[in-house]
């Protein structure tokens, strides 16, 4: 067993639970890099949306951009155009789940950015952290579970931040940690529903205990573990993962604390109340979990 994984939160606890305060929700205000220095592709896609029972409502194709940011030989890492945009962050006191601040719903106003298409896999993870050093030294792997396309966990805030200063000096542009305003922003891609996909959410479109119901549809999977990233249908934006799988860091501060850092999304270890697009906690920015991760924001 690897030391790392001796510190790793076991079980049901304080990460779907801790809700208080919201901290800082502004996106980031920094000029969008211009498109045609990126080399901008296109991918299409289809987005399900299912009713309160889990059956398919409608499937659309969608588009976005985006450009791949190599890391090495052997991977890279693609990150999607989020155009600009406002919306109602947060839950409304109807929601099934909603708890505290998320009842204090804002609109908010986004400026363009780009956010990986993935969460951050241990491909990935492993290739930037042979990149020089900027801060604090990155363990090549650190994730409990195994496979070079599942997400990275198991890593602490500041291990995410290093990351991010490690490929914005290597590439010359600003990788960070999403706002939380961001990374609502990008989850909801345009939706105002619990999830992204629709009035409730199945095993079969995301990866979390799936033996508990969030309405009326059918008990599902639990697969105790992470999945490969993208092995579900995206949102509207051309992102996976976006519920569920692993908690993914956020730049935010917790209930006013530097030390507690904010998370969104859930994970393969959560209820399907804990993956709503509003639902908020925190962690310790020291800490490590074999059920957060992240992913990278660009502007």
């Amino acid at each position: 067993m690897k030391r790392r994984r001796l510190f790793q939160y076991i079980g049901w606890g304080s990460v779907g639970l801790m809700v208080s305060a919201r901290g800082q929700v502004l996106a980031a205000s920094s000029p969008p890099i211009a498109e045609n220095n990126l080399g901008l592709k296109t991918f299409n896609f289809q987005v399900p949306t299912i009713d309160a029972e889990g059956q398919l409502k409608a499937s659309q194709w969608h588009q976005a951009k985006f450009f791949s940011e190599p890391l090495g030989t052997q991977t890279s890492l693609d990150m999607v155009m989020i155009a600009p945009g406002r919306f109602k962050m947060g839950a409304t006191r109807s929601e099934v789940g909603a708890q505290g601040q998320e009842i204090s719903q804002r609109s908010i106003a986004v400026q363009p950015f780009f956010l990986s298409k993935y969460p951050v896999t241990q491909a990935q993870w492993a290739a930037v952290s042979k990149l020089p050093k900027v801060k604090r030294d990155l363990e090549f792997d650190p994730s409990y579970f195994s496979g070079a396309n599942h997400p990275v966990e198991s890593i602490s805030w500041l291990d995410a931040v290093e990351f991010c200063d490690r490929l914005s000096k290597q590439t010359g542009r600003k990788y960070q940690l999403p706002s939380e305003a961001q990374w609502e922003y990008a989850c909801r891609a345009g939706t105002q529903t619990a999830f992204n996909t629709g009035e409730t959410i199945t095993s079969n479109l995301a990866n979390y205990v799936g033996t508990y119901t969030y309405k009326a549809e059918t008990k599902g999977s639990y697969r105790q573990s992470t999945m490969p990233v993208g092995s579900f249908s995206p949102n509207a934006f051309g992102l996976y993962d976006m519920h569920g799988n692993v908690w993914e860091w956020c730049s935010d501060s917790h209930a006013g604390n530097s030390q507690i850092r904010a998370i969104r999304g859930g994970s393969w270890l959560d209820k399907p109340a804990n993956m709503r697009s509003a639902s908020r906690s925190g962690y310790a920015a020291t800490s490590l979990n074999r059920i957060i991760g992240f992913r990278v924001s660009c502007t």
